[in-house]
């Protein structure tokens, strides 16, 4: 029997139960639209977060102050000293030759004002290398100079978030900017572009992203190490140099070795457990071992789809070896041999899995179009709800792993001929004799 006229009789054989052979189709079709989409998902959850802890910079080490938790009770008293100290910069830069650049940075929450516009955000005091460390693109006017550093101007600069809350309807460069807690006024000299909420968090933001930015020397003239704040008849009292060190290395292979070094030299230096150290290239390594962990999981948890797939189609076979017992002995009385039938059989079963595997391929490419649609459907008719939903729901797109394309349909395929092997099998096995006299 040729391979043609025996792919042409499996087709006819499946026309004949239409409904029944959508069905196993639908099956197979679920099975591989659902690896493409699970790991479409978590490839793009992956990249996001990949994507956001490089913003931290691959190169860079983080150190921050850390009030001690037995500190807190002492602070509603008097002020207490904690974290880093000017003297952990100077010793870091003078002991480690790994180090290409440091920050010193000074941050404060604060509450600032322009005319009938307030808001609640930090006040960071830093160098002019702050901007390239940390990523920050200017989107009007510059950033903070070496000569507005040296000379303690009283100019500062805007995060996006804080410039819209201020600065709605005007241009915010020239104007003035109030610090309501210390009645110091700054000069808006730059506005920065939105940044994602995990990028910004080597520059300890808060959660809105309301930033203002001035020279850290400017900070230290005019409001100095020891800090009072008042909020609702009470007050907080703070002895901090440093908030934050951002030590940013010559290579990538040297941020391993120096974190051990830095982190040897804090320890020396700080009983009190006051300093936090953050490496954002650790944090890369664990999002990549854990996005391959994610993939793994997700394919394992898409082949059950595909093998409750193959069995429905095990089911169907079987169900037609029964009731076409009669025509497998009038075939075989015809003189065909039972490889002739176990083809035809293997044939139906690669045809079912075959056409489920492209509608699986294809609805799986819909994956993309698909979750914009769904997204701008939520945000258009639930908005405070799409609001309130994190940023990686919000913003994340899922990627197609190109891998994933021809493994699930390969599987599809494989899965159709493994269960459909066995229906096969035992219509060849069929006594012509019995099958003959079957009613």
């Amino acid at each position: 029997m040729r391979w043609l006229s025996i792919w042409q009789l499996g087709i006819k054989s499946l026309l004949l139960h239409p409904l029944r052979s959508l069905l196993t189709v639908l099956g197979i079709f679920i099975g591989v639209a659902s690896v493409i989409w699970l790991l479409a998902v978590g490839e793009g959850i992956s990249l996001k977060a990949q994507e956001q802890i490089e913003g931290l910079g691959a190169e860079n080490i983080i150190l921050r102050s850390v009030k001690p938790p037995s500190e807190g009770a002492a602070a509603q008293g008097s002020p207490v000293p904690y974290g880093l100290l000017r003297e952990d910069y100077d010793r870091l830069v003078e002991t480690i030759p790994t180090i290409r650049r440091a920050l010193p940075i000074r941050e404060l929450r604060r509450q600032f004002g322009h005319g009938t516009n307030f808001m609640d955000g930090n006040l960071i005091g830093c160098t002019p290398e702050y901007a390239e460390v940390s990523n920050l693109v200017v989107d009007r006017g510059h950033f903070l100079t070496a000569i507005e550093l040296a000379q303690m101007q009283n100019h500062c600069v805007l995060s996006a978030a804080a410039a819209e809350r201020l600065f709605a309807y005007e241009n915010p460069l020239g104007r003035t900017l109030h610090v309501l807690d210390d009645g110091d006024y700054y000069v808006v000299v730059g506005v920065l572009r939105p940044r994602s909420r995990l990028a910004s968090a080597d520059a300890a933001s808060n959660v809105n992203g309301a930033e203002v930015y001035i020279p850290i020397s400017a900070l230290r003239k005019r409001i100095g190490d020891n800090v009072v704040t008042r909020r609702s008849g009470s007050f907080e009292g703070e002895i901090v140099e440093l908030n934050q060190i951002t030590l940013r290395l010559n290579s990538t292979h040297d941020v391993l070795p120096t974190a051990e070094l830095v982190r040897d030299l804090i320890d020396a230096n700080h009983r009190k457990n006051d300093v936090s150290m953050l490496v954002p290239l650790e944090l890369l390594e664990q999002a990549r071992i854990m996005r391959l962990m994610f993939i793994v999981f997700m394919g394992l948890i898409a082949a059950i789809s595909l093998v409750v797939g193959g069995i429905g189609i095990m089911n169907i076979m079987l169900a037609t070896v029964t009731e076409r017992t009669r025509e497998i002995g009038i075939r075989r009385a015809l003189g065909a041999r039972r490889s002739d039938i176990v083809k035809q059989f293997l044939a139906e079963t690669v045809v079912l899995s075959t056409v489920g595997g492209v509608a699986g391929v294809l609805g799986g490419l819909a994956c993309v179009p698909l979750t914009d649609l769904a997204r701008w459907l939520m945000e258009y008719r639930i908005p405070h709800i799409m609001a309130a939903l994190p940023d990686t729901v919000r913003t994340v797109s899922p990627q197609i792993v190109p891998l994933s394309i021809p493994l699930a349909f390969g599987i599809a395929v494989a899965v159709g001929v493994v269960f459909g092997l066995y229906p096969a099998t035992r219509a060849a096995q069929l006594d012509p004799i019995v099958a003959l006299r079957h009613e």
